[in-house]
């Protein structure tokens, strides 16, 4: 299950329910599309307050992980002085994630609208489409669709550009330090004070951008009347492990966790735990898991979010210690390595996860690890080693009689067998 890069599952495009936005019909050529969404607002030299207004309105959050306000964000770009740089956040490094994959190949010219709507939102001209340069694919989807719109002349001067297949690529100051020549790793800069050539810069997720242009063409009332009071709207949910059909699946926030599954077809085996969120989420005990609903305050009583928009389901028959010494191990291949908890805290926690997994780790060895978490987290310089520690210790908790037997010198049987989980090599470099 180890592959190259950024290689995630082979996923199925669900179109099956009665939710979809995003993903309904997704024409992928230009006259398809606007057959079924109008020309977005050109971008002006100054922020639309209007269309600022409506995007609060609408509640709309990011879809990158943060879940942070939409409207708070571009307001703060549109606030700053100078020319303003829209950037099309693409670098999907989550491993197990393969919604922004899908969007950008399925519906190319949704995200771009979204991202004409971001540049008349906060007064920018130029947009910067940065995508995975491991997802062919995807790069070529969007070449095309720029290719197409050139006769539309919407006013954004586009640039494509190809980003490094690394994590913390997609951290905001690591893309703009990486567009500015230097390596896609966190800097702490705020984009929005100082992002790309120095200019003011919105680095908005992809999944964001194409949720902003329908709230664009279709208002605000219509993006709330799906999802719930306080988190509106639909979500796209990347649903991998032990299902049937491994599928990008679009619900509203909200859904009931089974419905979640059964659009993946169901689990293919009984299951004991859930990983929501990606490899920078959190176990949850798959009981507990499936009597949840799909958001942030659903999930929130089981120490879990959203994140990264991911479900896994971990089959009853895998190692839930082993797994994560993989993930651990794969969180410390990607470290930037700029500051001490990830230059050496991440590389002890994954080599302390790795001697538990064979059992050769006592039960002195465990409270290290806890130790170690509580001593790395909220250290780095970004966020990275926060979702090292996080997996651990919701490991540590939801698999604690694996972890129990382990510490005792008898690995679970789980232990012997082939990984559940996808973990990728480590990236190519920064640049």
């Amino acid at each position: 299950m180890t592959g190259p890069g950024r290689a995630v599952p082979t996923l199925l495009l669900d179109q099956a329910g009665d939710d979809e936005r995003l993903l309904a019909a997704c024409p992928t050529d230009l006259a398809g599309h606007r057959r079924r969404h109008p020309r977005p607002p050109a971008p002006g030299r100054q922020p639309d307050p209007d269309l600022l207004d409506a995007i609060e309105r609408s509640g709309l959050t990011g879809r990158g992980g943060a879940g942070f306000p939409t409207a708070q964000k571009l307001r703060a770009v549109g606030a700053a002085r100078g020319p303003r740089v829209v950037v099309v956040n693409g670098a999907e490094g989550e491993p197990a994630s393969g919604k922004d994959r899908v969007l950008l190949t399925h519906a190319p010219h949704l995200v771009l609208d979204g991202a004409v709507v971001a540049a008349a939102a906060v007064g920018a001209a130029r947009v910067v489409v940065c995508v995975d340069r491991s997802q062919p694919e995807a790069l070529a989807a969007i070449r095309t669709a720029l290719a197409e719109r050139a006769a539309e002349s919407d006013g954004a001067a586009w640039q494509v550009a190809a980003s490094p297949s690394r994590y913390v690529t997609g951290q905001s100051s690591a893309i703009v330090q990486w567009l500015g020549g230097g390596p896609a790793v966190p800097t702490g800069v705020h984009a929005h004070q100082r992002g790309v050539d120095g200019r003011p810069t919105l680095v908005q997720n992809v999944e964001t951008l194409a949720h902003l242009a329908l709230v664009a063409s279709q208002g605000p009332a219509w993006f709330r009347s799906l999802g719930t009071v306080d988190e509106p709207g639909t979500t796209l949910v990347t649903v991998t492990g032990a299902v049937a059909r491994p599928s990008v699946v679009e619900v509203a926030l909200g859904s009931p966790v089974p419905d979640i599954i059964r659009r993946a077809g169901g689990s293919s085996e009984p299951l004991q735990a859930l990983l929501i969120g990606g490899y920078f989420g959190t176990w949850v005990d798959a009981r507990a898991g499936l009597q949840a609903r799909y958001s942030r305050a659903g999930l929130a009583p089981l120490g879990a979010g959203p994140g990264a928009g991911v479900v896994i389901a971990l089959p009853a028959t895998a190692c839930g210690v082993a797994e994560t010494a993989r993930v651990l191990a794969w969180f410390a291949g990607e470290s930037a390595g700029q500051c001490g908890p990830c230059a050496f805290g991440l590389p002890a926690l994954a080599t302390a996860a790795a001697e538990l997994a064979r059992g050769a780790a006592g039960p002195a060895e465990v409270d290290r690890l806890r130790r170690w978490a509580g001593e790395i987290e909220g250290r780095g310089a970004c966020r990275h080693p926060d979702g090292a520690t996080a997996l651990l210790r919701s490991a540590l908790t939801v698999f604690a009689a694996d972890v129990e037997a382990h510490a005792g010198g008898a690995p679970c049987a789980g232990s012997s067998r082939p990984p559940a989980l996808r973990v990728p090599a480590p990236g190519e470099g920064w640049r």
